[in-house]
């Protein structure tokens, strides 16, 4: 006796249901009324199950059937076959719809709570089974890892000069200036001119970090010259330290700035036109991720 192909076997789906189907009901009758066939359709599916196993699975009686006792082993494997491909295809239906799935999510240093965390948060009460796989780094290493395809989205600080990138603003805010508490513009000042920032000793992280919030920051508060970088740190935490000690000013996002609150550190606001930074979510133009595409339709 050779053995049946066992794609051939194995793969017909169909059959190997009306059949686990068959071996609960042990009546054709029933059975074909259950999977909604006629029964001479059911039977000569069954027989065909038979053929291709060149085994018989079921002993026909005038009452009904039983299973030989291969029949019976071959319905329990069946029964089993079957429940893992519902699974799974239930699995990829949700992966298609957005639902299910992972995504690769980083945050950038600078930005973290309000209309941020909102939108993450409002993801995953949305879609609880989507695996969101989180980090944080700067601008620079989001971009990276988005064009490298280690990301599916990213958190980043506009502008971002990548045509394989695209970019949808989240929130706007105010940047503030960050001033030691004993330094004279912290004294009964609630606004301070760029004029009088200008030549300050000044603290900032490295621009390669964000070249874009880099440049965008000093061509909005030093719109005229006069920065005067003498130090460098390698984030928000440790400019406003610096500040503490007493020797630099710094400009930094208010959202990060008041979160962190400094003991030693005043935060004062300039005056109009208020310089501002953009927070933005950046996704690969050609990704195919469902669960991205059901990120983007939040932010409609």
């Amino acid at each position: 006796m050779s053995d049946p192909p066992i794609l051939d076997a194995w793969l017909d789906l169909r059959r190997l249901r009306y059949f686990a189907v068959l071996a609960e009901e042990l009546h054709f009758t029933r059975a074909a009324a259950r999977l909604r066939v006629a029964q001479p359709a059911l039977s000569q599916q069954i027989r065909a199950l038979e053929r291709q196993l060149n085994v018989p699975l079921v002993h026909r009686t005038s009452r009904g059937c039983t299973l030989t006792e291969v029949g019976a082993r071959v319905a329990e494997e069946a029964t089993r076959l079957l429940a893992e491909v519902d699974a799974g295809a239930v699995r990829i239906r949700d992966l298609v719809r957005g639902r299910g799935g992972r995504l690769r999510l980083a945050y950038t240093r600078s930005a973290r709570g309000g209309r941020v965390d909102a939108l993450v948060a409002r993801f995953r009460a949305a879609h609880p089974d989507v695996e969101v796989v989180p980090e944080t780094a700067w601008t620079a290493p989001n971009v990276a890892g988005l064009l490298a395809g280690r990301l599916d989205a990213a958190f980043v600080r506009p502008p971002v000069d990548e045509p394989a990138l695209a970019c949808r603003t989240v929130d706007t805010e105010e940047l503030l200036l960050a001033l030691p508490a004993g330094h004279p513009l912290a004294a009964g000042r609630r606004r301070i001119s760029r004029a009088e920032v200008v030549d300050l000793p000044a603290v900032m992280w490295p621009r390669e970090n964000g070249p874009g919030m880099f440049d965008r920051t000093i061509a909005q508060v030093w719109p005229h010259g006069g920065f005067r970088l003498v130090r460098q740190e390698p984030d928000d935490e440790q400019l406003l330290r610096a500040v503490a000690q007493g020797d630099v000013v710094a400009a930094v996002p208010a959202g990060r700035a008041r979160a962190l609150r400094l003991r030693g550190v005043r935060l004062r606001r300039f005056t109009a036109p208020v310089p501002t930074v953009d927070v933005a979510l950046a996704w690969p133009r050609d990704s195919t991720n469902p669960a991205l595409r059901r990120l983007l339709a939040l932010l409609d």
